[in-house]
């Protein structure tokens, strides 16, 4: 797919991640459909990519909540006439042990709350924003592509049954996808990064960045600039469909 002019929507667009990947495929002059719950920083993201020259909209919104979800896929392809592209990125973390243990007693356990929040946003959130793309892609009769946004934790990292159960999710969902929608001309594929310098990841004590980065082969943390190259190689090849790529310096977990 050729980029220029194009409409992608990006979930959880505001920041890290999500911002890279917007800026990416502005320099590749596509418009840029912003949605994030945070209204601060989402309204930076829009400027940031107006300033290469392509249109920007931001949109508020819950992507756990079908209905805000619907709305809001409405007001964006009124905004924009055609949804092209979707990456979904939105997610949040509730990290913690199944069970908890100390001297044999129980101190703790993942709560339904902590599981059902993460399973809301990461796993349900993709759902929802995948299938309103779908419709209005279909309905309009336009080839498009859609991306989750994945992570190596969908192979189970301890300390996140949540969050590893959702990514794992993901990705199925990205294969199922690309399977049902090819013969509507729409792609779907997954990425699923391994550890990157994000602003929630730079705020980590020093020594705890150095342990991380030492276990990587490649002894380095990943840019958000190279997920954002990986999102674009996607969208632009009309080749791609069905597969989850694991950005991660070969770490396995």
């Amino acid at each position: 797919m050729d980029l220029k002019d194009k409409n992608i929507v990006v979930t959880g667009g505001g920041q890290g991640l999500g911002l890279a990947m917007a800026l990416e495929f502005a320099t590749a002059g596509a418009n840029l459909s912003l949605i994030d719950i945070n209204e601060k920083p989402l309204s930076e993201a829009v400027k940031q990519c107006e300033a290469l020259g392509v249109r920007a909209t931001s949109h508020i919104c819950n992507v756990s909540r079908e209905e805000d979800v619907v709305s809001i896929f409405d007001e964006l392809e009124q905004a924009h006439g055609a949804i092209h592209g979707l990456v979904n990125n939105a997610g949040i973390l509730r990290d913690g042990l199944l069970i908890k243990v100390k001297d044999g007693e129980i101190q703790k356990r993942m709560s339904l709350d902590e599981w059902q929040a993460v399973i809301d946003v990461n796993l349900t959130g993709v759902f929802l924003c995948g299938r309103e793309a779908a419709t209005r892609m279909i309905s309009k009769n336009i080839p498009g592509c859609i991306i989750n946004i994945s992570s190596i934790s969908k192979a189970g990292n301890a300390g996140q049954t949540n969050y590893s159960a959702a990514k794992a999710g993901v990705s199925a969902m990205a294969t199922v996808w690309a399977k049902e929608l090819a013969r509507y001309g729409i792609r779907s594929a997954a990425i699923a990064p391994g550890f990157i310098a994000t602003e929630m990841v730079a705020g980590m004590k020093p020594e705890a960045l150095e342990k991380m980065s030492a276990g990587i082969p490649l002894k380095r943390l990943g840019e958000p600039s190279e997920v954002a190259h990986a999102a674009r190689f996607i969208m632009e090849n009309d080749y791609l469909s069905g597969r989850v790529i694991e950005l991660d310096a070969a770490l396995r977990l």
